[in-house]
C-alpha cells in the first residue's frame, strides 16, 4: 500500500536542480515533494528511490520527439525491470523490449500484451524461443541463423504461421561510445551481416512459419553523435530496399542522457529531424531504456568510515559495485551528493564501497563537503542498469527499491531489502 548548504561554482549551484523531480529545497533533498532522508531513516540504506512522475515525464517526453514519425516505444526492460516501472509505462502506453525469457516473464506480469513485446538477444535458447511463440509475442529480433529454424519448427508446434520476425544487421559501424555499449561493429557478436540478411530474404521459403517483415539495428548505448547512426541506417535502408515486405525498422535504443551536472542533453527533436527523410515509407519501432528512466531513481547510500590514506581521503559506504556495477564495468561517472547542503569548504574524495575489490570505486576524486561516519549520500542518475545489474558478490542481499508515486507524495516500498535467509532459497544442501 501507499503511504502517505553544498558548497559548488555558480555553474554548479545551478545544476543542484538535478531535474525537476530530483533537487534541493530548503537545504535538504527530495525526490518529487518526499524527504530522502526521512525515507532512509525508516527504510535504511542502500536503497534505490524511483520517481514514477519523472519516469512518466520522460517516457512523453521521448514520445512527443518522435510522434512525427510515428515511432512505437518499446521500454528496454534490461534497463530496469521494476514491476511498478514496468506498470506505469504499460498504462502510458509503451511496449517492451526483453533480452530473455525471463524479462518476458516479468512484462507479461506487469500486464504486458504478448503482441507489444519485442523478444531480442544473439543467444536465445530452445525454450525461450517456445515460452515467446506460446504467449504471442509481436517481434522477434533474429541474430543467428540457427535460430530461424527454431522459430520454424517450434511455430509449426503451434500451428502459427505468424511467428514475425526482424533481421537484425550488424552495420559494422563503429560508435563513439565506450568499448563495452558499442555493439554495430564488425569485432562484436551481435547481429547477422548484409550478405548473410541478402540470402535468408532470398530464401525465405525454407521458412513457411515465419513472417520477414522488419529489420532491425543497434549499434551500441549513450550515442551523443548521430554520425554513427545515420551512417549505420543508410546501409540498412539500402540492403533491405529490394524486399518490399520489409515494412518495419527497429532502431533499438541507445538515446543518451547526462550523468554530470555540466553536461548539456541532447535533442531528441534533431535526431527525429534527421530520421525523417530516411524512414519515408517505413513503420519505425525505438526500444528506449536509459533515457527514459536513468534520472528519474538515485542510490542512497550511508557513509560507513572516512580514513585517510596515502594522502587520499576515503569515504566507504554501504553501497558497492554489488548495488551499482557500471562504475566498475564502465568506469561509468554518477554524480554524488550528500542529502543535505552544507555551508563548508570541499575536499578531494574517494567514495569506494566495502566490497573485497580495488574495483570497488563508485566516484573517484569528488568534491565534497567534509563528510562523516552516519551521514547520507545519493549517488545519482542510477535509475538505469543499477538494480538490473545488482548481484549477491560477497554474498551481500540486494538493496530495496521504493517507488515515489505520480502524485509526488506518496510512496511505498516496491521491492522489499534482501535477507541473509534470502541467500540461501534456492539451496539444496541446507539442514
Amino acid at each position: 500500500m501507499w503511504v502517505s548548504p553544498f558548497c559548488f561554482s555558480a555553474s554548479h549551484e545551478l545544476a543542484m536542480v538535478f531535474n525537476p523531480s530530483i533537487q534541493y529545497k530548503a537545504g535538504r533533498l527530495k525526490i518529487d515533494d518526499v524527504d530522502i532522508e526521512s525515507l532512509v531513516n525508516e527504510i535504511g540504506t542502500p536503497l534505490y528511490i524511483y520517481s514514477l512522475k519523472r519516469l512518466t515525464a520522460n517516457y512523453q517526453r521521448v514520445r512527443d520527439a518522435f510522434s512525427p514519425l510515428n515511432a512505437r516505444l518499446h521500454f528496454s526492460v534490461k534497463a530496469n525491470g521494476n514491476l511498478d516501472v514496468l506498470r506505469v509505462l504499460r498504462r502510458a502506453g509503451a511496449g517492451f523490449d526483453c533480452v530473455s525469457a525471463g524479462e518476458i516473464f516479468r512484462a507479461l506480469k506487469a500486464g504486458a500484451r504478448g503482441r507489444d513485446i519485442v523478444f531480442a538477444g544473439v543467444g536465445k535458447t530452445r525454450d525461450e524461443i517456445r515460452y515467446a511463440i506460446q504467449n504471442g509475442i509481436g517481434w522477434i529480433n533474429v541474430e543467428n541463423i540457427g535460430e530461424l529454424a527454431y522459430i520454424n519448427s517450434i511455430a509449426a508446434e503451434f500451428d502459427s504461421n505468424n511467428a514475425r520476425v526482424a533481421l537484425r544487421l550488424n552495420p559494422e559501424v563503429t560508435a563513439t561510445t565506450h568499448p563495452y555499449m558499442a555493439t554495430g561493429h564488425g569485432a562484436a557478436k551481435f547481429g547477422l551481416t548484409a550478405n548473410v540478411i541478402q540470402e535468408l530474404l532470398s530464401s525465405q521459403e525454407r521458412y513457411p512459419r515465419i513472417k520477414f517483415s522488419g529489420i532491425h539495428m543497434h549499434i551500441g548505448s549513450q550515442l551523443g553523435d548521430t554520425k554513427a547512426t545515420l551512417a549505420a541506417l543508410d546501409k540498412l535502408i539500402a540492403l533491405v530496399k529490394p524486399w518490399p515486405q520489409i515494412t518495419t525498422i527497429n532502431l533499438g535504443g541507445g538515446l543518451p542522457v547526462a550523468y554530470r551536472f555540466d553536461e548539456p542533453s541532447p535533442s531528441l527533436a534533431t535526431l527525429a529531424d534527421e530520421l525523417a527523410p530516411r524512414l519515408k515509407g517505413y513503420s519505425l519501432l525505438l526500444e528506449p531504456g536509459r533515457s527514459i528512466v536513468a534520472d528519474a531513481g538515485l542510490l542512497v547510500a550511508e557513509v560507513l568510515y572516512v580514513k585517510r590514506q596515502a594522502d587520499q581521503v576515503f569515504a566507504i559506504i554501504d553501497a558497492s559495485m554489488a548495488e551499482l556495477m557500471r562504475p566498475a564495468l564502465y568506469d561509468a561517472h554518477h554524480e554524488v551528493v550528500p542529502l543535505r547542503k552544507a555551508e563548508a569548504d570541499t575536499v578531494t574524495m574517494q567514495i569506494v564501497g566495502p566490497v573485497c575489490e580495488s574495483a570497488d570505486v563508485l566516484a573517484r576524486d569528488r568534491q565534497l563537503p567534509p563528510l562523516h561516519p552516519g551521514d547520507k549520500v545519493a549517488l545519482m542518475t542510477a535509475g538505469a542498469y543499477g538494480m538490473t545489474m545488482a548481484s549477491n558478490y560477497n554474498a551481500r542481499p540486494r538493496p530495496a527499491e521504493l517507488v515515489v508515486a505520480e502524485d509526488g507524495l506518496s510512496w511505498r516500498v516496491s521491492r522489499r531489502r534482501e535477507t541473509w535467509a534470502d541467500l540461501l532459497m534456492a539451496e539444496t544442501s541446507i539442514r
